[in-house]
Parts: C-alpha cells; structure tokens; sequence
C-alpha cells in the first residue's frame, strides 16, 4: 500500500508548500513510530463476501483489552511559538496559495482557485491543534481542510464504502444524526443501528452485530466494515462514551477490522458536574478532556473530523480531517473532483481570527469559555425539566457534553397505547407542541434503522441558542403538551 499510493506532504501539507513551512510544523519532541502494519481493508481493497456466522451466539474473547499506547510527551504552545520562530517567515515564491501574503492583494492579481488541501496556513493551525489536544501514536498522519463534517462525511463514505452491487453497510448508534443518515441514502450504503445506553454506543451490541453478521440474512449486504460514531455530547442523545467505553469500541473494531469515522463536533463542549469548579488554565482544561479515538489509534483506522461550525463561526462550512497520510491522499484525491476545498473566504476569517489574532492559547481560552456557558444552558435546561415535566412519565438525565436534552416518554403508561402505536403517540405530542409554539425534534427521525419498529418513545430538546427564560417557557409548554396527552 505504501509503495503504490503516494503520500501527502509531512503532516497533509501540499507538496508544493514551501520547505520553511514543513520545517514549521516538523514535531520538537522525537517522532512516534511509523505504522508498521497495512492499514485495514475498509480502506484499500475489496474483501470477498464474510460467510454466514458460524453460531448463534457471539463469544466474546476473554483477552484483557490491549493497554493504550504509551503517551507521549506532551506538545505545549510554547513549543508551537519556538518552532514557528524558527522556521521563520513563510516564503513561497512559485506557490501563491502558499504564500505568507496569500490573504492581502497581490500588485498583479490573479485569480487561484486554491488547493483541496486548503491554505497551507491554517492547514499548519490545524495539525498544531492536534498535537496540542492529542496526536495519534504513530508519526505519518496528515491533515487536511474540509467544507464542514458533512462535507467530509459524504466524501469519506464515497472513499469507504461501496453502494450497489456490493451492498456495504455503516455502523452506527441505534439513534445517529439525522444528516448522517440521510448523507448515506443517496450513496445506496445501508445502516444498521448499534445498541446504546446512558454513554452512547454499547460494544458489546457492536460485537454481537458483527459476529452475528449473515449475509444472505441480510439480503445480501457484506458485513460492516465502517463506524461512524459521535462519542462527545452524541447527536441526539447527548451521550459522552468514557474513556474505558472508547477503549472497549476500538477493540472491537480491531477484532472485526472496521474502520472508525469520529465525528467530534462538540468535543470541547465537555461540561463539569454541577457543583464542580470549571478549569483555570489551558493546560488543566485539556487535561479534562476525554481522550479521543485517534490519541488511542494504534493500527491507522481512525479519520477523526472536526468543525469550526459549531464552536466559533456557524455556517462557516468549515473544519478539517486528521488521519494516517495514506487515508488523507485518498481523501485529497476526492475532494480535488468535489467540493475543491472550504471556501478562500472562510479560510482568511478563520486565519486571522484563529491564527493571527487569537493564537492557540486565545482559541482555548474561547472554547473554554464557551463549555461554561453551555454548561449554565444545561443547566437551565435540566432545572426547568425538574419543575415542569411530569416524571412519572418522562425521564431524562443531563447530558455531559453538547447541546441536546434527550427525553424518553413512557409510551406504554399512555392511556390509548392498546389502541394507538408509538408513532401515533408521538406524533400527537409533537404536533400539540407546535399548535403550543414550541418545536422539539421527534426521536424517531433519528432512528438508524427505519424499517425497524421503534423501540421507544424519544424528544430531543436543544439548549443551543434559546434564552434561559425561553427555555423555561418552552420546557413548561412541553410538560402541558404531554399531560394533556396523557390525561394527567
């Protein structure tokens, strides 16, 4: 696979990025090893059809979870000022889209499309921001600029899966985000649902999936060979998987060769318990931080994929990939055909916003910030839950990162459920909620596997952008909808 794919540049720079650019970025502590092993089969080649499962029941491999990989000494901002003050100013004369002045106007314009990889500026911003927050343990991985996690994620099942003829098949929470699942339709890639509990996906669910995988069962459709996965405040459950869960996850996908999508939008909107004091320094906020899969990735099966959209500048249609090089080539060569790339003008509000005015220790300081003011919204959010729901009906417990509220309904307490189903159920809440003048998303348009029966009865609230007294007032509404529902 090496010696027949060229690789990008030193960390998904563009080959023609100046040298003093490369020297830029080059790692000050000595390289982690290189991966020594083929990358999985998700990503390079076809594999036959998986025979049928040989047992009724998974067996579960008694072997002790392999430790995480040894953690490197950690990249500080000071290091980042000192190798950029010794990599001096960057100069690329034969490259304009790699040029120090690429965002002021030249003397003799010309128009320049850019590079999919995106600027080499903030592609230099992004992969210091990943050593900063936890580089993978291997030293060939590369970054590269995206039009957001959707962008990337449509593109990423184009390079991973394959739809008609073969038939594969994405892995997922049993409830995903809606836009992920609508992104895999058109590709004709199916998905199935993995179970979930209070942290989100269940590896045991995971394992007995693939174990229990049978094609002909299946009509046809090969055994899953990609997780897409939300780990940190999952949309829309809210759900944050542990370390020890994310450790569990990837063992599994090491067991069953599956490659991991981790779509971490709201990874740094991880939120302290209530009564817990919030970190000072940049150093203990990342500290706090749940290791990522990508921190854990031994083996190159990981595309981690974040988002400016969600934390600095919405609609930006911006974020960027991080991945072995080999994956980051395959991913360039897509959007060169594609989307090109982010847009050139949000690439310069975010440089000089990120970059030149803010710098690393600035852009921290904003993301933690922004935690506690999501955590107050949380706040506000579960309180009012507290006072105007009814609990003998509705249960919920306070998400941990993101911005969602997930609620589940008894639907089996209802007084028409022998005559009404789930649906019907939740259709009636829904639509009195509307007639109230409060929206709140239905939970079984999230569900992964549509032609499944529900299994529940599920609201997702969202305490992103209301005010605190809206969001009391929609919070009560809600609690009349559902009384009035259920006769109470």
């Amino acid at each position: 696979m090496r010696s027949a794919i060229r690789t990008g540049a030193f960390r998904g720079l563009p080959p023609s990025a100046p040298a003093s650019l490369h020297s830029g970025i080059k790692s000050v502590r000595s390289a982690p090893r290189r991966l020594s092993v083929p990358p999985p089969s998700a990503f390079h080649s076809k594999t036959p059809d998986h025979s049928e499962a040989a047992a009724a029941t998974p067996k579960f491999p008694e072997a002790e979870l392999t430790p995480p990989p040894t953690p490197q000494e950690r990249i500080t901002i000071a290091d980042i000022k000192e190798r950029r003050a010794r990599a001096g100013r960057l100069n690329a004369p034969t490259a304009a889209s790699c040029n120090a002045d690429m965002f002021k106007a030249p003397a003799n314009p010309k128009p320049n499309d850019g590079i999919a990889t995106g600027s080499a500026q903030m592609t230099r911003f992004a992969v210091e921001h990943v050593e900063l927050v936890g580089a993978p343990p291997y030293a060939d991985w590369g970054v590269c600029l995206t039009v957001g996690s959707t962008g990337a994620l449509e593109q990423a099942l184009r390079m991973l899966c394959d739809g008609p003829g073969r038939g594969d098949t994405l892995l997922t929470e049993e409830f995903s985000f809606s836009t992920a699942l609508e992104t895999a339709a058109p590709l004709r890639v199916g998905v199935v649902g993995v179970g979930m509990d209070g942290e989100g996906l269940v590896p045991e669910r995971m394992e007995e999936v693939l174990a229990r995988w049978d094609v002909k069962a299946r009509g046809g459709r090969a055994k899953p060979r990609v997780l897409y996965t939300v780990p940190s405040g999952q949309n829309p459950t809210g759900a944050t998987q542990s370390v020890e869960r994310r450790r569990a996850i990837y063992e599994v996908a090491r067991r069953h060769d599956v490659f991991i999508l981790e779509d971490e939008p709201y990874y740094y909107l991880q939120m302290q318990e209530p009564g817990t004091e919030a970190p000072k320094s940049v150093e203990a906020f990342l500290e706090g931080l749940i290791p990522t899969y990508l921190s854990m990735d031994v083996d190159g099966r990981v595309m981690r994929m974040d988002s400016f959209s969600k934390v600095v500048v919405p609609g930006s249609r911006m974020g960027w990939i991080t991945a072995s090089e080999q994956i980051v080539e395959r991913f360039v060569r897509h959007a060169e055909v594609a989307n090109q790339g982010p847009s050139g003008f949000s690439q310069v509000i975010l440089h000089k916003l990120l970059d030149e005015q803010w710098g690393h220790e600035g852009y921290f300081r904003w993301l933690m910030n922004l935690r506690m003011e999501y955590t107050k919204r949380r706040d506000v959010m579960s309180a009012a839950c507290d006072e105007f729901l009814p609990r003998e009906v509705v249960s919920w417990k306070p998400p941990q990162a993101g911005m969602f509220q997930w609620l589940k309904v008894n639907y089996e307490l209802h007084p028409r459920a022998a005559s009404k189903s789930i649906m019907e159920i939740e259709e009636e809440i829904y639509n009195s909620c509307i007639a109230k003048g409060v929206l709140v998303a239905r939970g079984s348009w999230f569900r992964a596997e549509q032609d499944v029966p529900p299994s529940g009865l599920y609201l997702r609230a969202t305490f992103a952008a209301a005010t605190p007294e809206n969001m009391r007032e929609a919070i009560r509404r809600l609690g009349e909808a559902i009384r009035e529902s259920y006769q109470l």
